[in-house]
């Protein structure tokens, strides 16, 4: 059995006041089981909106993409945090490595998955590729000052605010985040600005977090349940996708999708459509809405190819509603 590796005691919390590596602290599970549970309700509000149940693809708009920051980033911080409790008194290398494979492992699942499932959007560096590259650089940091870690977090953070240039736009680099253009792909969680929140997780780590943390202890059954979800977050998160579409999907296939899915992003495209071969702003978002409604009133939404005449007529009305659009914007 390999012996634990003797580091220098970190300056900024006595090792002594840390849990033993083996043991778990309820609060730290609970809290990776409560990001699970709104991991999961960001996941099936995605899945309704891939599958058109609602109007749109909500986990799309800007409060949806926002929640899935604040989801990532509570996982992220939390890696950080494990870090140091698991490490803290000296780095245990079979442990380590042991979770490091496990995690690379289901990262390289979730890549074959996606490439057969979605192939022009696969996953190629998710959450937990993030996870698992992060671990190995955010390990030197467990035994550095908790200032030094916090500053190097922040400048992480910040980086691709302040650092952005063409030649990092080559999709072999798309792992730092440092380039303008955005890859396309279902989950991307590039190590700049992400890696800086497993950094912070690690400065609250080295501030004692996890010491305070292990006081508390999950009794009633909620907490309970998210402890034990917690402890087994990667069988969770590598399941409970696939299961909650694969149900969605079958009660798709008896509801049929929503009325009016997919119309916000039709006069979206519409209106752009419309202003860029030279329409008036106003005068096509008139018309986007107009035509829009005119192809729901003549039962021409969402019944996928058109037949030669059911497209000579969605261009007369979308014709129809431009020119009288243009009539009720004119100054």
């Amino acid at each position: 059995m390999l012996a634990p590796t003797p580091v220098p005691t970190p300056p900024d919390i006595d090792p002594e006041t840390l849990p033993a590596a083996p043991g778990r602290i309820d609060a730290l599970d609970g809290a990776r089981g409560l990001a699970l549970l709104a991991m999961a309700a960001y996941h099936i509000t995605w899945d309704l909106g891939f599958l058109r149940m609602t109007p749109e693809n909500y986990a799309l708009t800007p409060p949806g993409k926002a929640a899935a920051h604040i989801i990532a980033g509570s996982f992220l911080a939390l890696v950080g945090i494990g870090l140091v409790l698991a490490n803290g008194r000296g780095v245990r290398p079979r442990p380590f490595l042991w979770r490091l494979a496990r995690i690379g492992g289901a990262a390289g699942l979730i890549t074959a998955a996606t490439w057969f499932a979605f192939p022009e959007s696969y996953i190629f560096f998710g959450i937990l590729h993030c996870i698992a590259l992060s671990s190995v650089l955010a390990l030197p940091f467990v035994f550095l000052p908790a200032a030094l870690t916090g500053l190097v977090a922040v400048a992480v953070v910040a980086a691709p605010h302040l650092v952005q240039a063409h030649w990092l736009d080559g999709p072999e680099l798309y792992v730092l985040g440092l380039g303008r253009r955005l890859p396309m792909t279902n989950d991307w969680v590039p190590l700049f600005p992400w890696f800086g929140l497993v950094l912070a997780g690690v400065a609250l780590g080295r501030l004692g977090l996890p010491a305070r943390l292990a006081r508390w202890r999950a009794r009633r059954r909620p907490g309970r349940a998210l402890a034990f979800a917690g402890r087994h977050s990667l069988v969770i998160y590598l399941v409970h996708q696939p299961a909650l579409l694969a149900m969605l999907a079958a009660l798709a296939w008896v509801t049929g999708p929503h009325p009016r899915a997919g119309l916000t992003e039709f006069r979206r495209e519409y209106q752009a459509n419309c202003t860029r071969t030279g329409g008036g702003p106003e005068a096509c978002r008139i018309a986007g809405r107009c035509t829009g409604d005119a192809l729901r009133r003549e039962k021409l939404w969402g019944g996928g190819s058109f037949t030669p005449e059911q497209r000579a007529r969605a261009q007369a009305l979308s014709q129809a509603c431009y020119e009288a659009a243009e009539g009720t914007a004119a100054p």
